[in-house]
């Protein structure tokens, strides 16, 4: 897992930099926000270092499949502009790899498994509010529309939330059916 890990890191960062290297006239905004995806698909590795925990490599793996897909392919290249669905194909994506993480984060000792389908559901519901929020408080610090609030009104966020919440599902189902087959 380590090995996919690093050639995922590898392939985001190489395709950020040839992106970047393409857009050196577009001007220091671009640049800024092309560039802060070397930050954000190297954070798990600095957690590790700065706090020295050890994130589980299933963890990384998610977080840098996301930021590929949300960083690089929705902002950089601007998939988000130019594809009207990628950004709910991101958003349901999300609800599965965020429920994936919730699992990972399963108590302990909890044998109920309606219980851990709620945890992870749950998990990801939060995720998805705090991604929204995040954006929300972007969007009123430096201006912007990522939430496309001028445009659908709480529309685009609330379907944003809605996906995530369909994808956390689909993954609980089959969570739910792989417990039951073990059990």
């Amino acid at each position: 897992m380590k090995k996919i890990n690093i050639s995922i890191l590898i392939i985001t960062l190489v395709c950020s930099f040839i992106t970047i290297m393409g857009e050196l006239d577009r001007g220091l905004v671009i640049i800024l926000k092309d560039s802060s995806i070397i930050l954000t698909a190297s954070l798990p590795y600095i957690v590790n270092k700065l706090f020295k925990v050890k994130l589980n490599d299933g963890v990384i793996c998610v977080w840098l499949i996301f930021i590929f897909l949300a960083h690089y392919m929705g902002v950089t290249l601007e998939f988000y502009n130019k594809w009207e669905g990628f950004d709910k194909i991101v958003h349901t994506f999300s609800g599965v790899l965020t429920a994936y993480t919730g699992m990972l984060f399963l108590p302990k000792g909890i044998s109920k498994i309606w219980f851990k389908i709620l945890f992870i559901i749950s998990f990801s519901a939060l995720c998805a509010f705090a991604w929204e929020t995040f954006e929300f408080v972007c969007n009123l610090l430096v201006g912007g529309d990522a939430q496309r609030v001028a445009e659908t009104g709480v529309t685009d966020t609330m379907m944003d939330m809605i996906v995530a919440f369909m994808g956390a599902s689909l993954f609980s189902i089959g969570y739910y059916v792989k417990e039951k087959i073990k059990n």
